[in-house]
C-alpha cells in the first residue's frame, strides 16, 4: 500500500460496519483506486458499501460529496445514488484509526444495483447514446449546484491536466509512448490552452469510467464513487466519459459520437465546447497514461491502477491520427449540426458567383451534349467482371459508350456510392470499404485541357503515383468576399502538369491549368479529371480523400461540399443513396405477402454479389458463409455468360428439340453412380421433392412416406406434410396418416451417442417397428442425405446403409434429397449420399445446380421412370428450359475447371479445425459438426443438461452479421450456427470467419 492508502483487513472491516453502523456480515474487498471499498451483505439480506477514505481526503471533501449525492437525488429521483448511511451516533461519516496508527474517514452506503458497464463486452449503440444523455443530465442538474469547498486542488481535474501531465511524463517509461504523449501536450497548449478560459463551469462527477456506472439493459441505472467531485470545465465530464468509452472499441469515433449526440440532447453543447471536446478527450487519455505511470511506479502490488492503461495507450496510437476538426465534424453531425460550420457560407459565396465561373474543361468541352454514367454497386455502368477486368477494359467500356451517344464528355456522379474502389485497409478487422464518391468525374479525351474555373494560387502539386490513387495532381486555393478560404482540386492530369505548375503560382479564371492524363500516368484510371470542392483541407497538402466510408458520409459531404455548384452543370441526382431502405420495406409489407420472411433484425439491402461477397446499398462487403444457393460463387462470370449468351437467342419450352437439356442431361447422369439415368427438370428443388414423391407413390402403388425428424423438403402441401420441421412448427398442423416420423439420428443430442458402437444400425432399426405395422403401405423414404434444418447433422456410419436395405425390403423407394448437399459440398463425394455408401432410387436436386438460376432435377433409374409413364403427361413449362440447362452446363464446367469439390474438401476441413479450436477455448460451442463446406456449431449454456443457446446463437449471428460476415441459426431448437458458403470460399475467408467469429464469442455472456 502507499503511504496515503489504508491498509485494514476482511475481519476489521466487518468490525466496523459492526461497531458503527450497526451492520453485520462477511466483507469482500472491491477493487479501488486510492480508497478501500468493502461489500457487504448483512444477515436482513441488505447489501452495503464500507468506505475507507484515503488519508488525502479531508472532511470538507467528503462533505462535498455528499451535498453533491443529495443535491442529484432531489434531481434526478428515478436513478440509484450511493446516498450515505447514518452512523450509530446519526453522523455520515467517523474517524478510525489504522493499525499503522494513520486517522481514516469511514462511511457506509447502500450497495448500487446493477451490472457494471465495465462486464458489458460490447455496448449497443442504444446505451451509448443513454450513457451521454444520463451524464447530460448529470450536469445539467449541477449547473444550479455551489458548495463552499468545490474549488479542489485535485490531480485528475482535467482544467489542470496539460501541467499535470507534463509533470509526470518522464515516469513513463517507453520512449514511444512518452513521446506521443509529449507531442499531444504541445499541440494542446498551443491550439487549446488559450480557449480553456471561455469554456462553461460547473460541479462535475469527473469519473466516468466503467467501473462506476451501472447500467440494466440499455439504460444506465446508477452512478458510484464521487471522490473526484470538482468544479471545473463542464466539458470535461463528456471527455472523460467518452475517453473511457472509447477504450478497445472498433471504430471509437463512432462510439463517441453517440455519446455526444446523447448528452447534447439533454444539455445542449456551446460551439466552442463541440470544437475543443476532441482535444480534452485525448488530454484525458494523456493524463490517464501518466497517473497509471507513477501509481503503478508507487504501488506495483495493485494491478488496478493500471486495468485502463494499455487500451488507453492503444486508442491514443489510432486516435492521434485523426484530424481535431475532422472529429469535431464527427461530433457536430452526431448533435445533427452542420459538421463543418462554414461550408454554408462558402457555397452561399458560390452560388452567388457561379454565373461567373469559367468551364473547367477546355475546348467549351461541357457545353456540348454528354452523358452521366451510372457507377453504383448496382448501376448498369459498372459493367460486368469481363468489362472491369483490366483498367484498359473499364476504360474501352465507358468510351465506346460515349461514342455510340455521339458525345465528348462523360459525367461521373457527386456523392455516388460506387463499387469501384479497393479500399487498401480492408483487414480481418474492417470490412467498411470506402465507396462515396466526393468530386463529380468528367471522362474525357487524354490530352483535352483543363482550365481554371475561378482565380486562386496554386497550395499543392503532387504527384500521387500509387495505382488507384489521383496521380497527378493540383489544388487551389481561394477566397470567399468575406476572406474565408476554400480549395478546389484536379486530379488525374497528364505527368507535364508536375513541371509547369508551383505552389505559389497566382492562377487567374480561364488559365490552363494543366491536361488530362492517360492510363498509364494518372493513377490507372480511364482517362477523367476528378473535380473536387474543399472547404477545409484539414492540413493536408497534396492530397486529400476523393472517396469516403459510408459511415461517415454526412461529415465528409459536408468537408466536400456538391461542385456543381462551380461546374454549372444540369442538376446530376446522387446514385446509390440507401437511405430508401425505409421505403422498401414499406412497399414490402404492402406488396407482397407479411409471412414473406427477412434475415436480421435490420434487414440487409443487398444490390450486388460477387464470388462469396454480398454487398449493400451502403457498399459494405458482407462474406457470404450461407448462401448455398449460388454453389460456384455469386455472379460467376462463367456461369453469367453462358446464361446471357443463350438468352439472347433462344429460351423457350420442353417441347422442342434442343441440345442443351440433353447435352447436360448426360453430363449431369454421368456424376451419379448405378443406374441414375433418367432426368426430369424442374424450376425448384420444392418442384422436385414433389416428383419425386409422385413417382415414389407411382411406382410403388402405396401413399406412406417415412421422413426423419426435423426434416424439410419444400413448400407445395405434399411436401409440408413430410417436413416435420414445417407442420410441427408455427402455423403448422397435425401430423398426416401417411406420414411416419423417424428420430434424427443425431450422436449429440439423441439417445445413442457419438462412440457407442454400431450407431448407425441401431439408430436404423428404430424404423423397424414401422415397417413392420405398415408392411404393406410404405412407398419409401425421403432422406436429406445430411440434414440441414435437423442441425446440420453428419448421419453415423452406415445409417443410411441399413435404413435403406430395410425400406427395400418392404417394397419401398429410397429418396436422396441433394438439395443443400450435392454438387461436390461435402468434399470428399460428389454427392452426399456416397458418404453413406449407399446409391438412392430417386436423387433431387435443386438450389445449387443453376447456381441461382431457376433449375432443379430428379434423376431416377429407367425401370422408375418407366413406371412414370401411365399416360398422363409430364410437363413443366419452364424446367430444363434451354438457358436453365446452359447455366446447369456452366456449373459443371466451373465445378470441374476449378476444382471446388477438392477446394470444398481442403477449406472445409481448415475452417473445421479452427472451429474446433475455438470449441476448446468457449464452452458455449457443445459441438462442431459437419463435412466439407456443409457445417454446423451447437451452442448449449450447459454442457451436462445440453440446455441450447437458442438466444445467445441468435445474438452472435447478429454481431457476425455487424462485423461484416453472414451466418445464419437452424436446428429444431434454433441453437445451430449453420455454415454453408459458396464453394468458392477460401482460407482466407476462413480466416476472416474465425478472427470474427472469435471476437464475437468473447464478448457473449451465458
Amino acid at each position: 500500500m502507499a503511504e496515503n492508502q489504508p491498509c485494514f483487513s476482511l475481519a476489521e472491516a466487518s468490525a466496523l460496519a459492526a461497531e458503527h453502523f450497526d451492520i453485520h456480515g462477511t466483507a469482500v474487498a472491491l477493487d479501488s483506486y486510492a480508497d478501500q471499498n468493502f461489500k457487504i451483505t448483512a444477515a436482513s439480506g441488505a447489501v452495503v458499501v464500507l468506505k475507507i477514505a484515503n488519508r488525502t481526503q479531508q472532511a470538507p471533501h467528503l462533505a462535498l460529496e455528499e451535498a453533491v449525492i443529495s443535491h442529484l437525488k432531489r434531481h434526478l429521483p428515478d436513478v440509484q445514488w450511493p446516498t450515505p448511511l447514518p452512523t450509530r451516533g446519526g453522523e455520515t461519516m467517523v474517524q478510525v484509526t489504522s493499525q499503522t496508527g494513520a486517522r481514516h474517514w469511514l462511511r457506509c452506503v447502500p450497495f448500487v444495483e446493477g451490472e457494471l458497464l465495465a462486464s458489458v463486452k460490447n455496448p449497443s449503440p442504444r446505451l451509448s447514446r443513454d450513457l451521454g444523455c444520463f451524464f447530460g443530465r448529470v450536469n445539467q442538474a449541477l449547473e444550479s449546484f455551489s458548495h463552499p469547498h468545490m474549488n479542489r486542488d485535485l490531480d485528475w481535474d482535467l482544467a489542470n491536466g496539460a501541467d499535470i501531465c507534463q509533470a509526470l511524463l518522464n515516469r513513463i517509461q517507453e520512449p514511444a509512448h512518452r513521446r506521443r504523449i509529449h507531442d499531444l501536450l504541445e499541440r494542446f497548449r498551443d491550439k487549446v490552452t488559450p480557449r480553456l478560459q471561455h469554456l462553461r463551469r460547473s460541479v462535475i462527477h469527473n469519473d466516468g469510467n466503467d467501473y462506476n456506472i451501472l447500467v440494466t439493459g440499455n439504460r444506465v441505472s446508477g452512478l458510484i464513487d464521487f471522490g473526484d467531485v470538482v468544479f471545473s470545465h463542464t466539458v470535461n465530464e463528456l471527455a472523460i466519459l467518452c475517453g473511457y468509452a472509447m477504450l478497445g472499441r472498433r471504430q471509437p469515433l463512432q462510439v463517441a459520437a453517440r455519446i455526444v449526440a446523447g448528452y447534447h440532447q439533454a444539455y445542449p453543447l456551446t460551439e466552442l465546447e463541440l470544437s475543443l471536446l476532441f482535444e480534452l478527450i485525448l488530454l484525458r487519455m494523456c493524463t490517464s497514461v501518466c497517473q497509471a505511470a507513477r501509481a503503478l511506479a508507487e504501488n506495483p502490488d495493485n494491478p488496478y491502477l493500471g486495468v485502463h492503461l494499455q487500451p488507453t495507450l492503444d486508442a491514443l496510437a489510432e486516435l492521434e491520427t485523426v484530424h481535431p476538426r475532422f472529429a469535431g465534424a464527427v461530433f457536430r453531425a452526431a448533435c445533427a449540426l452542420e459538421p463543418c460550420p462554414k461550408t454554408p457560407r462558402i457555397t452561399a459565396y458560390l452560388e452567388k458567383n457561379r454565373a461567373a465561373f469559367h468551364p473547367v474543361l477546355g475546348n467549351n468541352l461541357l457545353a456540348g451534349p454528354n452523358i452521366t454514367f451510372d457507377l453504383t454497386l448496382s448501376g448498369r455502368d459498372y459493367g460486368s467482371q469481363a468489362q472491369r477486368a483490366t483498367t484498359a477494359d473499364f476504360s474501352r467500356y465507358l468510351f465506346d459508350k460515349m461514342a455510340a451517344a455521339g458525345v465528348a464528355v462523360g459525367l461521373g456522379r457527386y456523392n455516388e456510392d460506387r463499387a469501384l474502389y479497393n479500399d487498401p485497409d480492408y483487414s480481418l478487422a474492417n470490412t467498411q470499404r470506402r465507396s462515396v464518391h466526393l468530386g463529380i468525374d468528367l471522362y474525357a479525351a487524354a490530352g483535352t485541357p483543363v482550365t481554371a474555373p475561378l482565380a486562386g494560387t496554386v497550395h499543392a502539386v503532387a504527384d500521387n503515383a500509387a495505382a488507384g490513387d489521383y496521380g497527378p495532381t493540383l489544388i487551389l486555393r481561394h477566397e470567399t468576399d468575406q476572406g474565408e478560404t476554400f480549395f478546389t482540386l484536379y486530379g488525374h492530369l497528364a505527368r507535364t502538369t508536375l513541371t509547369k505548375r508551383h505552389v505559389g503560382d497566382a492562377v487567374a479564371a480561364g488559365d490552363h491549368l494543366a491536361d488530362l492524363g492517360d492510363i498509364a500516368e494518372n493513377g490507372s484510371w480511364p482517362p477523367h479529371l476528378h473535380f473536387q470542392l474543399i472547404t477545409d483541407l484539414l492540413d493536408q497538402r497534396g492530397d486529400y480523400p476523393g472517396i469516403a466510408r459510408y459511415h461517415e458520409r454526412k461529415v465528409w459531404l459536408s468537408f466536400a461540399p456538391d461542385p456543381n455548384v462551380i461546374l454549372n452543370l444540369p442538376p446530376l441526382q446522387p446514385g446509390g443513396d440507401p437511405t430508401h431502405k425505409s421505403n422498401l420495406l414499406a412497399k414490402r409489407r404492402h406488396s407482397l405477402g407479411p409471412n414473406l420472411s427477412l434475415s436480421y433484425r435490420e434487414p440487409l439491402h443487398i444490390v450486388r454479389g460477387e464470388g462469396c461477397y454480398l454487398y449493400d446499398a451502403a457498399g459494405r462487403a458482407y462474406l457470404d458463409m450461407v448462401n448455398n444457393v449460388c454453389h460456384v460463387g455469386h455472379c460467376h462470370p462463367h456461369v453469367v455468360a453462358a446464361v446471357q449468351k443463350q438468352l439472347a437467342r433462344l429460351n423457350t419450352n420442353t417441347r422442342y428439340l434442343h441440345r442443351n437439356i440433353l447435352d447436360y442431361a448426360q453430363r449431369l447422369t454421368a456424376t451419379l453412380p448405378g443406374n441414375l439415368s433418367v432426368c426430369f427438370f424442374t424450376c425448384t428443388g420444392s418442384e422436385a421433392n414433389d416428383l419425386a414423391l409422385r413417382l415414389t407413390r407411382n411406382a410403388t402403388g402405396r401413399s406412406d412416406m417415412l421422413v426423419l425428424d426435423a426434416a424439410y423438403h419444400g413448400h407445395t402441401r405434399a411436401l409440408i406434410e413430410v417436413s416435420p420441421y414445417k407442420y410441427e412448427g408455427r402455423g403448422g398442423f397435425a401430423q398426416v396418416e401417411t406420414t411416419h416420423k423417424l428420430p434424427m439420428p443425431d450422436g449429440f443430442r439423441g439417445p445413442i451417442k457419438h462412440g457407442e458402437p454400431e450407431i448407425g444400425r441401431r439408430y436404423a432399426e428404430q424404423a423397424g417397428p414401422i415397417l413392420e405395422q405398415k408392411h404393406n403401405q410404405v412407398a419409401g423414404l425421403i432422406a436429406e442425405s445430411l440434414p440441414g434444418c435437423g442441425g446440420q447433422i453428419v448421419l453415423p456410419d452406415s445409417y443410411l446403409h441399413h435404413l435403406y436395405s430395410m425400406v427395400r425390403d418392404a417394397g419401398g423407394l429410397c429418396i436422396a434429397d441433394e438439395v443443400q448437399v450435392g454438387f461436390g459440398r461435402v468434399g470428399t463425394a460428389m454427392w452426399g449420399f456416397q458418404t453413406q455408401n449407399v446409391v438412392p432410387d430417386i436423387v433431387t436436386l435443386g438450389k445449387p445446380i443453376g447456381n441461382g438460376f431457376p433449375l432443379a432435377a430428379v434423376i431416377t433409374t429407367p425401370d422408375i421412370a418407366a413406371t412414370f409413364d401411365n399416360g398422363m403427361e409430364y410437363f413443366n413449362t419452364f424446367g430444363g428450359n434451354p438457358v436453365a440447362c446452359a447455366a446447369g452446363l456452366a456449373v459443371l464446367d466451373v465445378l470441374e475447371n476449378e476444382q471446388l469439390q477438392n477446394q470444398a474438401h481442403q477449406v472445409g476441413t481448415y475452417l473445421k479445425q479452427g472451429l474446433v479450436a475455438l470449441q476448446k477455448q468457449y464452452p458455449l460451442i457443445g459441438e462442431v459438426r459437419g463435412l466439407g463446406l456443409f457445417l454446423g456449431v451447437e451452442l448449449v449454456r450447459d454442457p451436462e443438461s445440453l440446455a441450447p443457446a437458442d438466444r445467445e446463437a441468435a445474438e452472435i449471428v447478429e454481431r457476425m452479421k455487424a462485423r461484416g460476415v453472414l451466418l445464419s441459426v437452424d436446428g429444431p431448437l434454433h441453437n445451430v450456427l449453420k455454415i454453408k458458403p459458396p464453394l468458392v470460399f477460401g482460407q482466407a475467408e476462413a480466416d476472416i470467419a474465425l478472427f470474427h467469429l472469435e471476437a464475437v464469442l468473447k464478448e457473449t455472456k451465458l
